[in-house]
């Protein structure tokens, strides 16, 4: 049992699961939101514009009867045993799924473009011995212009010095290449030099 409750306890203090967790409960609240802004607000102003233009009672009254319809005994239509297709609901459905997409679109861009934001704002600023080091060279660490092309003049000046490039494996085979042919010219002197002495 304790092996059990022990893996358990690792299961749930998983960073993945409480990430998890945190996810499905800020999506269903956040879902709740859409709904409640497609049904109560931008499908209503539809409806309203549709009924103006039409003179119907717009996504509302488009549905087709398949067969005949079944009437209660008040005259009006039993939506229940009666078959019929619903476009309204099909197209809510349709402009309900482009707001939820148009609305995660645009807080995804607002929160990259909020991050890209901040991360160059974090690029140019100093790092603990940075700033001390800044301090003591007498910095106004109050104004950020300042403390930025101080930081940018202290990083280029701490730089390390680049490293030559190194030769690729053309050039390397090029090198053994002449190598080779001066060791062959060398020898072919030797040779002919040896010939000459034997001679």
């Amino acid at each position: 049992m304790k092996k059990f409750f022990k893996e358990f306890k690792e299961f749930i203090s998983r960073g993945n699961i409480l990430d998890l967790a945190v996810g499905v409960i800020i999506g269903g609240a956040f879902s709740a939101i859409v709904t409640a802004l497609t049904n109560k607000i931008i499908m209503p102003l539809v409806n309203w514009a549709l009924a103006a233009i039409t003179g119907g009672r717009g996504f509302e009254g488009a549905y087709t009867i398949l067969g005949q319809p079944v009437y209660l005994e008040s005259g009006a239509i039993d939506w229940t045993n009666t078959i019929y297709i619903d476009w309204g609901a099909f197209i809510t459905a349709i402009l309900n799924f482009l707001i939820i997409a148009m609305v995660l679109f645009l807080i995804l861009k607002a929160v990259m473009s909020a991050r890209g934001f901040s991360n160059k704002f974090k690029e140019g600023l100093p790092t603990k011995e940075e700033r001390k080091i800044l301090k003591e060279q007498g910095v106004n660490m109050k104004n950020h212009d300042e403390v930025v092309k101080a930081t940018q003049e202290l990083r280029a000046k701490n730089a390390p010095v680049p490293e030559p490039p190194k030769p690729t494996q053309e050039e390397l085979l090029s090198n053994i290449l002449e190598e080779l042919k001066k060791q062959n010219a060398t020898n072919k002197e030797e040779k002919t030099s040896k010939t000459k002495k034997s001679k």
